[in-house]
């Protein structure tokens, strides 16, 4: 059986964070937690309503020797007819490159508009927080697409869910288009939701011992390093935990500037996922295993996100608050 080897997904992940245990909850001390102990990005008149809030990452598609980019969608747009029941019935007829990808006619694009409830009024705003950088783009004025995903070979049985649908941004580029879109997130609305400006690489350096004995006290695990960072009026504590191969936990501590603890979370390997070093790796000039953090969302508290990279699933953002702990980056992941 002929393999499909012109089309290979290249996942940007947000400089890859975690994957189902970065979805639990971080443990907080609600006894120690302050209402005033986090700096909330000020509230404005162009506030988002974070109910049914998506975010997305951009990927990569080689397509005839060339990339494409794109945005999918078929995390959260799952209809089972959402494209041509004729194509489907005639796909033993056609061409592969012509199953492979395709525009969607008029009466599919408005389906799939429908099926993550936007129009054709609304826009597509890409926030690249890394360069911070935001662009905007008319949702009527980007090309609806669908391609087939690089995991069904040729001669395989294709259904609707074979399909990763969604917004075209560039057609037949090189492959320098990967570092592109590295840092940047995608959001579909009337209003745009990013603080810009506001976001930080950290840099993280030693901590002392005495950091060790006061917050990451009483682990069964052999311990590794400790490092430091700050951003505002908070400190960042992480805390490396240690088997026989390697770290196995890592532990982040937030500290304010009343020396109060406002905020702690485990992450934990899992599905074979990895964690990110804490300190930049030679020739990474795109930063894709840097952890980040500020205010990314308007009217909500900073973020972190970057210690995990996910085999499975997508990529979590942190919030340092009680009130939005996690949210996913949308990434069509078919492992």
């Amino acid at each position: 059986m002929k393999r499909n080897t012109a089309l290979v997904l290249l996942l940007l992940q947000l400089t890859a964070i975690s994957c189902k245990k970065d979805d639990k909850k971080p443990v907080q001390n609600q006894q120690n937690v302050p209402s005033d102990s986090i700096k909330t990005a000020a509230k404005t008149e162009d506030e988002v309503d974070f109910k049914n809030f998506n975010i997305f990452n951009v990927s990569t598609v080689q397509r005839n020797e060339l990339m494409d980019s794109f945005i999918s969608v078929s995390d959260i747009y799952t209809d089972p007819k959402s494209v041509p029941e004729d194509l489907l019935k005639k796909q033993k007829e056609l061409p592969f490159d012509k199953l492979s990808y395709f525009e969607l006619d008029e009466q599919y694009r408005q389906k799939m508009l429908t099926g993550i409830h936007i129009t054709e009024n609304d826009s597509l705003y890409l926030y690249n927080y890394g360069a911070n950088k935001l662009q905007k783009f008319p949702v009527r004025q980007l090309k609806a697409v669908a391609y087939l995903s690089p995991y069904v070979s040729e001669g395989e049985e294709i259904d609707a869910g074979s399909y990763m649908l969604g917004f075209q941004m560039d057609s037949q580029k090189s492959m320098n288009i990967f570092d592109k879109y590295a840092n940047a997130i995608a959001y579909f609305g009337n209003k745009n939701p990013f603080v810009e400006n506001k976001m930080k690489m950290i840099k993280w350096e030693k901590a002392s011992t005495d950091v060790q004995k006061k917050y990451f006290f009483g682990s069964k695990l052999r311990y590794g390093g400790t490092y430091q960072a700050k951003y505002d009026n908070l400190t960042y504590y992480v805390q490396d935990l240690l088997e026989e191969y390697g770290t196995h936990e890592r532990k982040l501590v937030v500290i304010n500037d009343r020396n109060e603890k406002i905020f702690e979370k485990i992450f934990s390997m899992d599905d074979g996922a990895e964690f990110n070093p804490l300190e930049r790796m030679e020739n990474d000039e795109a930063h894709y295993y840097a952890q980040w953090t500020g205010h990314l969302f308007k009217g909500k508290a900073p973020v972190v996100f970057g210690f995990i990279s996910p085999s499975f699933g997508c990529p979590v953002i942190t919030f340092l608050d009680k009130d939005k702990t996690v949210l996913n980056i949308n990434c069509d992941n078919r492992h």
